[in-house]
């Protein structure tokens, strides 16, 4: 993998994708007529809903996990993630015959924690509102000797979740826009990467909610800004600064974000249950959502052809029923 000025490469993606091959699932690319007529332009959905461990997560962990030297993989791997890059890295471990430690926040969702601990797992809590989970995961890494792969601050990660765009070009052709969920900002990054090389004039728009628009406000600051830790539904994107590398490569990728509030997502949850039959979870349904409201038409800028990732499915029956009981 480069480290220099471009840290990632479109050839560091396909390179990934070549390693991916037979391990991940080239996920499903589905289209929905009603989703087209309200979105006034034709929509193809990505869906890592339906990727290993639920997310598209896997993707980047395990192309960073089989990366390692084998001496370094073999002592183990240490992350820290709200589930779904957790899941991902306790089972690319298992696949790649290591363990792994996972550092994880006290109110993870209890079904992201349960399938961490049945890939076979180490788990170690933390308070998110007060706790320094970067800082815990290094130091369990530094002291027992073990290899720190981090959600997206790693080109290798972020070429893996690169391969997401990759497959969804390859299969439905030029895009005029790509809609990407943004918490750390690895998976735009690496989606960013692939799709400005292989569809000139692609627009990459990106989606958070709005109490957690960090890259929002960073990318009109033109630089890293940080927000209180958001409060949100959609725990996976509530990040509270850009991944430094991340934001390299954003800066310079990304062409706007649009905000969506939870209550869209939470429609945007519904609709894609009772009209696509999918189950996502609010952080993969926050992409749907901004189509759905329509937030992402400026940034699209005419768009005909719309990619959209949606990027994980990880909520149980219980948190389902109690989301969609709340936004009804």
């Amino acid at each position: 993998m480069t480290t220099t000025a471009t840290p990632v490469t479109a050839d560091d993606v396909r390179d990934a994708a070549a390693l991916l091959e037979g391990v991940a699932h080239r996920t499903p690319v589905v289209r929905s007529r009603t989703l087209d007529g309200l979105a006034r332009r034709s929509v193809f959905l990505k869906c890592e809903n339906l990727q290993r461990v639920g997310a598209f997560k896997f993707r980047g962990a395990y192309n960073a996990a089989s990366r390692l030297p084998v001496d370094l993989l073999s002592s183990g791997i240490v992350t820290f993630s709200s589930g779904n890059h957790a899941q991902a890295i306790a089972l690319a471990a298992r696949e790649l015959g290591t363990q792994a430690v996972v550092v994880m926040p006290e109110d993870a969702p209890r079904s992201k924690a349960d399938a961490v601990a049945g890939y076979g797992a180490e788990i170690v809590t933390y308070d998110r509102y007060s706790g320094d989970r970067a800082a815990i995961g290094t130091q369990l890494a530094d002291a027992r000797g073990m290899a720190l792969i981090a959600p997206y601050e790693n080109p290798a990660v972020i070429a893996g979740q690169g391969t997401v765009a990759l497959e969804l070009v390859q299969e439905v052709g030029e895009l005029d826009a790509l809609v990407v969920p943004v918490g750390g900002g690895g998976l735009i990054a690496g989606c960013a990467t692939i799709a400005k090389a292989m569809c000139p004039g692609i627009r990459v728009i990106g989606v958070e909610p709005e109490a957690g628009d960090d890259t929002k406000r960073s990318l009109e600051a033109g630089e890293r800004v940080g927000v209180p830790v958001p409060r949100t539904i959609a725990d996976g994107l509530a990040g509270e600064i850009p991944g430094e590398l991340t934001f390299s490569i954003n800066r310079r990728l990304v062409d706007g974000i649009a905000l969506v509030r939870d209550a869209e997502i939470l429609h945007a949850m519904r609709f894609a249950f009772d009209r696509l039959k999918l189950v996502v979870e609010p952080s993969g349904a926050a992409t749907l959502a901004a189509v759905l409201t329509r937030r992402v038409d400026e940034l699209a800028q005419g768009a005909t052809r719309v990619g959209v990732v949606l990027s994980g499915g990880n909520v149980d029956t219980g948190r389902f029923l109690e989301l969609m009981s709340a936004g009804s």
